[in-house]
């Protein structure tokens, strides 16, 4: 089994308390001061330098004081649903209108969390330069790790901000209150890329001491070659080179034989396994020790089932998925069917009707079938509110939402090898033309996977390796009562046995292209609507669709303005359309610095957008 990096807080300056004096006579104000260790404390020692560490590492998993639910909100807010293709009710619908504003409680969580842990890294870089005692090779891989993590959060905010400013080694919001935002997104790209270059070369492709969730070199090639695309994309003046850049990078990934796909897409968010080989960066929920308590619960780990739960069953509505999206499948792609669950609608067109998912979720073996009152056509009302009436397997499999069982464990995926391919595909096509071989290629085998072609002959092993959680959870519901619950014998979606032809990707999305109306090149259409299945809910995909050039086509003919009804009347048969109203305005896909930055911060400005 792989070991997993303890993801407990540690905070530099340790508080050691010492016991207060009793409050009798003059002397019960009388208390012992507080001793701090110093802030050289962290670096004694190997041992000491690797706990430093972990509290970087603790900021990718959310925290209470920036808002607790880091991994949903602001992630999927910023990554799914200005895509349209997540969807939601109540306030968190301006993020399918592009209605965010400055005030939007999720972009200052998200902005206070980004730089929480940059901070966090500069004090741990800044003090681990001037260690002079720290076990050369250990002092090495902790620099590349660090560096990697501050990468990360800078990327996060570069993709969803625009431009942000850049706090170096040592500097902090406490003693740097006032920084001005990147001049220019090549003085902003090249800081990202400068610390995964170097971490590049202070990383081994194994994470340190095996455990799994530290950052690895492949890590830092993936997000390099992410960051040049990013570059390539801001500054089309460079665009080649800063491909072709990329895609040395992503190579360098795909031909180290660390990743592959695994072989059944279902499988991929099942508590079964993580970190499998398809994992470039993720972050993982555990189920803990205090199944069933509300004690010391971290909000995201038992909030990601309520957010993404059918409200029928115990959900709270944060999250839908479009029949848009839905739709865009083609008989046989299995990614349709692991991604989402519907409600059990009249009038369904049969090719939309699942074998296992119409409304039915199988993994947790919970009918979703709702009061007529709540279901008009192929929406679902929520508080007088409508949305359509589909719901992310991705992120409601491994446990319901309800009292009996507060823990959800989950995968909160960030980067797949999928994405590293289809990066890598995007380069080539940009490099050499539409038709790329290779490129074309990449679509194919990740479009093999999804029909269920790369099952073929792992029935045995994959059943073995995935089935076992959700027979424990089954026994679980048993035993509380469920009477409805048998303990599976078989995984809730099949697993292919036989293959199965997959059309041609060139082919099939030529007539995509026409049908549709899309004015982009074949190939971008390609991997655009591959990349709508393959990372739907994922928190990656509005910020793929925004470089690659593909968001405004899609949104434009997959969404056309005015089409359908405004699904508001309950009592109303309404069309399976959403009702778009707004007219895309690119320059809001950056979104709006928090108007508490801008307060705090002299020196920022904000987006063109919002001035």
């Amino acid at each position: 089994m792989k070991n997993r990096i303890k993801t407990y807080l540690v905070v530099a300056c340790t508080i050691m308390l010492t016991a207060m004096t009793s409050c009798d006579n003059d002397k019960f104000l009388t208390v012992d001061h507080y001793s701090i260790l110093a802030a050289d404390q962290m670096f004694k020692t190997d041992e000491d330098a690797k706990a430093g560490l972990v509290g970087c590492y603790d900021m990718m998993l959310p925290v209470t004081e920036t808002n607790g639910d880091w991994g949903f909100k602001p992630n999927l807010f910023i990554g799914g649903h200005p895509t349209m293709d997540t969807q939601a009710t109540g306030w968190d619908k301006d993020w399918n209108t592009q209605n965010w504003n400055p005030g939007s409680p999720e972009l200052l969580s998200g902005w206070r969390h980004a730089y929480k842990a940059i901070s966090r890294c500069n004090d741990f870089l800044d003090g681990l330069a001037k260690a002079d005692n720290i076990t050369p090779a250990l002092k090495t891989s902790l620099e590349g790790q660090a560096r990697s993590v501050r990468a990360f959060f800078y990327m996060w905010l570069a993709k969803a901000f625009g431009r942000v400013p850049m706090l170096a080694t040592g500097e902090t919001y406490i003693n740097t209150p006032d920084k001005a935002r990147a001049e220019t997104y090549g003085e902003m790209w090249d800081f990202i890329i400068d610390d995964l270059k170097a971490a590049v070369d202070l990383l081994q492709w194994d994470p340190l001491n095996g455990e799994y969730g530290r950052c690895t070199k492949g890590f830092a090639l993936s997000y390099l070659g992410e960051a040049y695309m990013w570059k390539a994309y801001r500054m089309p003046e460079k665009a080649n080179e800063n491909y072709t850049l990329a895609a040395a990078a992503l190579k360098q990934v795909i031909e180290s034989g660390k990743y592959e796909l695994n072989p059944s897409f279902t499988t991929l968010w099942d508590p079964g396994a993580v970190w499998t080989k398809e994992c470039v960066w993720e972050e993982v929920l555990d189920e803990g020790s205090q199944w069933n308590s509300w004690s010391n619960l971290t909000d995201a780990h038992a909030w990601v089932t309520y957010f993404s739960a059918c409200p029928a069953v115990g959900g709270w509505g944060s999250l839908y998925l479009s029949w848009e999206w839905w739709s865009s499948y083609e008989q046989g792609d299995k990614r349709r069917d692991a991604s989402g669950v519907t409600g059990a609608v009249p009038g369904i067109d049969p090719q939309w009707k699942s074998a296992t998912n119409y409304g039915y979720n199988p993994y947790l073996q919970q009918s979703i079938v709702t009061p007529d009152a709540l279901t008009s056509h192929f929406h679902y009302y929520k508080d007088g509110e409508a949305a359509p009436a589909i719901w992310s397997l991705k992120l409601w499999r491994s446990c319901r939402a309800d009292w009996n069982a507060m823990w959800g464990p989950q995968q909160i995926y960030y980067k797949r090898y999928a994405n590293v391919l289809f990066d890598y595909a995007e380069c080539l096509f940009r490099i050499n033309g539409e038709n790329d071989a290779t490129a074309w290629g990449i679509i194919k085998q990740i479009r093999e996977r999804a029909f269920g072609n790369l099952e073929v002959g792992k029935k045995a092993t994959l059943t073995a390796t995935y089935l076992p959680y959700y027979q424990q959870i089954a026994q679980f519901y048993i035993s509380k009562g469920d009477t409805k619950v048998k303990v599976p014998e078989e995984y809730p979606i099949p697993f292919n046995e036989t293959t199965v032809n997959v059309p041609d990707a060139k082919t099939y999305y030529t007539s995509v292209k026409s049908a549709k109306g899309f004015t982009s090149p074949v190939w971008l259409v390609a991997l655009g609507m591959e990349r709508r299945k393959e990372f739907n809910a994922e928190w990656t995909l509005a910020p793929d669709l925004v470089r690659s050039g593909f968001i405004e086509d899609h949104i434009i003919h997959n969404y056309p303005k005015g089409v359908g009804f405004p699904n508001t009347d309950p009592k109303v048969q309404d069309a399976w359309q959403t009702y778009r109203i707004f007219d895309y305005d690119h320059k809001k896909m950056d979104m709006p610095i928090p108007t508490e930055e801008l307060l705090k911060n002299k020196l920022c400005d904000q987006n063109e957008a919002y001035k």
